[in-house]
């Protein structure tokens, strides 16, 4: 019986593995996935508030025409014609998504102008005042987590009974609050408007003050389990200093929830906004959306509605970026060890 040699090859693995696929393919993924949530949120939005309001009483008709005297069936079906409401429901619907795929909006029912352009005006205060906020409750929240976490139940207490509070009173009390003391009786800031600097600090800290109460009691109880953890008894062991533990070893591995969560909230703000425009007397897009709901300006409505979904979209995706960056093991939780 001869002996048979056997040659033993490697196996080559034809699918690499999330460490060795180049950065690049890795990069277009998940953009290419990100670019069809999207697409799929802008069709979502555009169907949803299609739908919503063709089943809102009311003729669009009417609306156009509101303020004319004389009108005439003439001019109802001239109108009707040149906004393409004589059309079938369907083929409104076709020729809007159609629209929604060169980014236009469609035109005002009221102002007579492109919904397009009526956005990007309201926009820049709007993120303004949004901007403004969301550095004000996150420096609230961090300050209030890193002086309360581990210090304690009675410090846990009154911090958590500080957000309960900031949480439950409604923003335009708060806001009522700031403009008797802050523009009235001791009179630092404007009460009204968009000039300046000076007029985003009321309603920023009247927006900033809940958030800063949720993300603060998230980002606490994370700190908290985190101090506990043995990497931070490790580096305790070794001198390092208090202040040093809570930043270095516990803020980092308790932000992330913190940041997914003040990813929607700030989506949710640029058309969350509404009343705090309307109490400082403020431009925005919370604004006019509250105009077109109340005059039934459907374009501008859609336009603002899907405006905000892709908005949403956006921000959770630069939010999950800096996730990546601030807590590596969220790379290879996600497949993008290859991209970084």
């Amino acid at each position: 019986m001869s002996d048979t040699l056997i040659e033993v090859r490697p196996v080559d693995d034809a699918t690499p593995s999330p460490a060795r696929r180049p950065s690049a393919v890795v990069a277009l993924r998940f953009a290419r996935a990100r670019a069809i949530d999207i697409a799929l949120v802008m069709v979502a939005a555009a169907t949803l508030s299609f739908l919503t309001l063709q089943m809102m009483p009311g003729n669009p008709v009417d609306t156009l025409l509101r303020g004319t005297f004389e009108i005439t069936p003439e001019m109802r079906r001239d109108v009707a014609v040149a906004y393409g409401l004589d059309q079938p429901v369907w083929l409104q619907y076709i020729r809007y998504l159609g629209g929604l795929l060169v980014g236009d909006l469609g035109v005002s029912y009221q102002q007579r102008a492109s919904v397009n352009e009526i956005i990007g005006t309201a926009l820049p205060p709007t993120a303004a005042l949004t901007a403004f906020a969301m550095v004000l409750a996150i420096g609230f929240a961090l300050v209030g987590a890193l002086i309360s976490a581990g210090r304690g139940r009675g410090a846990r207490f009154l911090a958590q009974g500080i957000e309960l509070v900031a949480i439950a009173v409604p923003s335009f009390w708060i806001g009522l609050i700031l403009l008797s003391v802050f523009a009235f009786a001791i009179p630092l800031f404007p009460s009204t408007g968009a000039d300046g600097f000076g007029s985003l600090v009321l309603p920023a800290v009247t927006l900033a003050l809940p958030l800063a109460g949720v993300l603060g009691q998230i980002l606490r109880e994370r700190l908290d389990e985190t101090l506990e953890q043995p990497h931070a008894l490790t580096a305790r062991t070794r001198g390092a200093s208090a202040a040093r533990v809570r930043v270095r070893h516990g803020l980092r591995h308790s932000v992330i929830p913190a940041l997914t969560v003040s990813g929607a909230i700030v989506g949710s703000l640029l058309v969350g906004t509404t009343v705090i425009e309307t109490l400082f007397s403020r431009p925005g897009i919370g604004r006019v959306l509250l105009n077109a709901v109340m005059s039934k300006d459907a374009p501008v409505i859609m336009g603002v509605v899907i405006f905000s979904a892709i908005v949403f979209v956006v921000v959770n995706t630069v939010v999950d970026l800096l996730a990546l960056i601030v807590d590596p093991r969220t790379r290879t939780q996600k497949g993008l060890v290859g991209a970084w």
